[in-house]
């Protein structure tokens, strides 16, 4: 009897165990906003080198988002947005011209905006942002402006045209 209790005691460890390591959905999301803003900094910088790298990690987190623990309106929302993400992190992560870079960072960023209004992906709230003269946006962590598109050259054009607060 006290063999079977002590099995059964080491199951349920394990088992608890394994549930622990595997990635949520929440978090996998909230992995991908943040692997997002490291690649923003990095443009921000005007350092190909770095962005490239930050986009190497981005498209690592895309891929291992584990779809088969979403609901199915989910995995209907992230079916549409993956390979787009994917696309253009792995586009980013290829090469260490930045003009090339930011080209396709404005449709990573909307994409990215996308998955983040509708998994609540944001921990803290973000900040939706736009440049006028690249008539672009991007999501950032703060609300003072550094401009992805221009970097140095124009580190503050821009405003904050949306707040996405956290998801409760």
């Amino acid at each position: 009897m006290k063999n079977i209790k002590l099995t059964l005691l080491a199951l349920l460890l394990m088992l608890t165990a394994a549930k622990a390591q595997t990635p949520t959905v929440k978090g996998s999301m909230t992995d991908i906003l943040t692997a997002y803003l490291n690649l923003k900094n990095a443009l921000v910088a005007d350092n190909g080198s770095d962005a490239a790298a930050k986009a190497k990690i981005l498209n690592s987190k895309v891929t291992g988002v584990p779809a088969e623990s979403m609901t199915p309106a989910q995995q209907g929302t992230w079916k549409k947005y993956a390979d787009k993400l994917s696309f253009d992190s792995r586009h980013i992560s290829e090469t260490t011209a930045i003009d090339h870079q930011r080209e396709h960072f404005a449709s990573l960023s909307k994409n990215v905006y996308e998955v983040v209004k509708a998994f609540g992906a944001n921990t803290a709230p973000v900040y939706w942002q736009y440049c006028p003269m690249k008539k672009q946006s991007w999501l950032s962590d703060k609300t003072a402006i550094e401009n992805p598109y221009y970097g140095k050259e124009m580190l503050d054009c821009g405003s904050v045209k949306e707040t996405i607060k956290v998801a409760k």
